[in-house]
């Protein structure tokens, strides 16, 4: 058995990578992480430096890990710049610091790769592959982001700290339609959805769902210049191109959503998403026009709409939003686990993540009391 850190994805056969990731997850997806290297939406200029773990037992690969040396939590949707100040004012070095994550993308999924009967055998090696390389290049620690259940389990067996967030998530509960949706929603709620849908319509709006092999170079073109200006009006870096979007398309084609809106012949705006055999992940948004309610109609009813048509399980609507509650979405708690090398902190740390966590639960329960649902009691 040997160990690899390999600096760029393609150091990795894809069909091996791939053989271990489950759920058909896009993100997971060789082609993926490697559209992100070939088109430097990750390396220095954007501190994510990839630095992924294999793991071969003789010519066989048999476990790995996404990860990433970073230099900044820019795209972590984890928070820790808290973390980060604490070190610099005691003239400690927090960067660099090592995270497994999908770069940019704030969505469940596996972190350390196994087959599923294996995982008692190669989640240790996984680990210690990362502590030890974590010592090796004098990071601060490592995190471990948006894990599966059963993986962020196993980590806080092993002495990670985990911390806690909340998302709101679409579930499916083999809904016929999306009328047979609605029909679920209180009076009120249900009401509202169909206004805002009547008046996109009424405003001349007309909608398309397109997949890579249906998408042309014009649509991808529109939407890169609908993720860059909203980059450019909201969060300040746009940090994936025109080059990505096509690769990802024509390389995972049956696993692009891009839905675009028309109105009087020309594209106003575009929805990106991405599924798995089970999920539906909405990414990224963009608009050359405001039209009430286009907002909430191509990033999330064309997604439920396509979720029950695919029978799909899950609908990720990305991070964040409270605006989401009103149209179906639930909270849902989401983890990560953290392990830092050397303990500056320790107490304060753990009280910190302690009072999160807290936060987080009373806030879920509160939500709940409040979801559209008119089981809800």
């Amino acid at each position: 058995m040997h160990i690899k850190i390999c600096r760029q994805i393609s150091q990795i056969k894809a069909a091996d990578w791939n053989a271990l990731v489950q759920d058909n997850n896009p993100f997971l997806k060789h082609a993926f992480l490697s559209a992100l290297e070939i088109h430097h939406c990750v390396g220095e200029n954007f501190g994510w430096l990839p630095r992924h773990v294999a793991v071969y037992q003789e010519d066989e690969l048999v476990a790995a890990l996404p990860l990433y040396e970073k230099y900044n939590s820019y795209g972590e949707f984890v928070f820790d710049q808290s973390w980060a100040d604490a070190w610099h004012q005691h003239g400690l070095k927090y960067f660099p610091k090592l995270v497994s994550s999908i770069p940019y993308t704030p969505s469940l999924g596996q972190r350390l790769l196994v087959k599923p009967d294996l995982s008692d055998i190669y989640y240790p090696i996984l680990l210690k592959a990362v502590k030890e390389f974590a010592s090796q290049i004098e990071a601060s620690g490592f995190h471990i982001l948006f894990p599966h259940r059963a993986e962020l389990e196993w980590l806080k067996e092993q002495g990670m700290m985990i911390r806690h967030d909340c998302q709101f998530h679409w579930h499916n509960n083999n809904y016929s339609s999306f009328d047979d949706f609605l029909a679920q929603l209180s009076s009120r709620k249900r009401k509202n959805i169909i206004k805002e849908r009547l008046s996109v319509a009424k405003a001349g709006v007309t909608l398309k769902r397109l997949n890579g092999h249906q998408a042309s170079e014009q649509d991808w073109q529109m939407m890169a210049h609908f993720y860059q200006r909203t980059f450019n009006e909201k969060w300040g870096t746009a940090t994936l191109n025109l080059g990505f979007f096509q690769e990802v398309a024509q390389n995972q084609p049956d696993q692009v959503l891009l839905v675009l809106a028309e109105q009087d012949a020309q594209c106003i705006a575009g929805a990106l998403m991405f599924c798995s055999d089970t999920r539906l992940y909405g990414r990224f948004w963009g608009c050359d026009k405001t039209i009430k309610g286009l907002h909430f109609e191509a990033c999330y009813y064309q997604g439920i709409e396509y979720c029950i048509e695919n029978k799909l399980s899950v609908f990720e609507p990305g991070a964040q939003g409270e605006h989401k509650i009103a149209r179906g979405f639930i909270p849902t708690l989401t983890r990560s686990a953290h392990y830092l090398l050397q303990d500056h902190f320790k107490e304060s740390i753990k009280h910190f993540i302690e009072h999160e966590k807290n936060n987080v639960m009373s806030y879920i329960k509160d939500v709940n009391n409040h979801i559209p649902y008119k089981n809800n009691k």
